[in-house]
């Protein structure tokens, strides 16, 4: 049965608690759970299932332990990996940054060969540009705790049941 590491960071505590509202509606397999503000750096390698939750911070950067922690993910080889997204950020306040971190992240991960699934559309977002928009979708979950957390709850089921046949094996 595969197992899902879940790897996230979290400076206000939204990122952890989407993690953790994921982590409590995959129920088909096991999930570990990591911060990576205090995860090894060669956590991710024991996984071939990995979800990843990030958020984007002023204009467009990374949240501070996913920057600490990136050169790891810059190490890996994703190529026998299956990855999913999801990302929170502030769209009325950042329009034209708006999920920027989740956007580096995906990047990271298609230069090391990652599978990456559950590409998520952009209908019922108000921003104005983002780097986690590739061929028309975000490349990954997009949230916002600020301004529609009254979604969260639906998209993450939504989400799950889109990402749940790459993971559940």
């Amino acid at each position: 049965m595969s197992k899902i590491g879940l790897f996230y960071a979290s400076s206000t505590g939204n990122t952890e608690s989407v993690a953790k509202t994921i982590k409590e509606k995959i129920t088909q397999v096991d999930v570990d759970f990591h911060d990576v503000s205090s995860c090894s750096k060669d956590a991710m390698i024991e996984y071939d299932f990995i979800i990843m939750g990030i958020s984007t911070w002023g204009d467009g950067d990374l949240q501070d332990d996913w920057e600490d922690y990136f050169s790891n993910v810059s190490k890996i080889d994703f190529s026998t990996k299956t990855v999913a997204l999801f990302g929170l950020g502030d769209q009325e306040e950042y329009p034209d940054t708006y999920l920027d971190a989740m956007g580096t992240l995906y990047t990271e991960l298609m230069n090391n060969s990652a599978t990456v699934v559950g590409s998520w559309p952009t209908d019922g977002y108000e921003h104005d540009e983002s780097t986690a928009i590739i061929d028309g979708e975000f490349v990954g979950l997009a949230l916002d705790e600020d301004n529609q957390d009254d979604l969260t709850d639906t998209r993450i089921d939504s989400w799950i049941e889109q990402i749940s046949p790459y993971f559940i094996k």
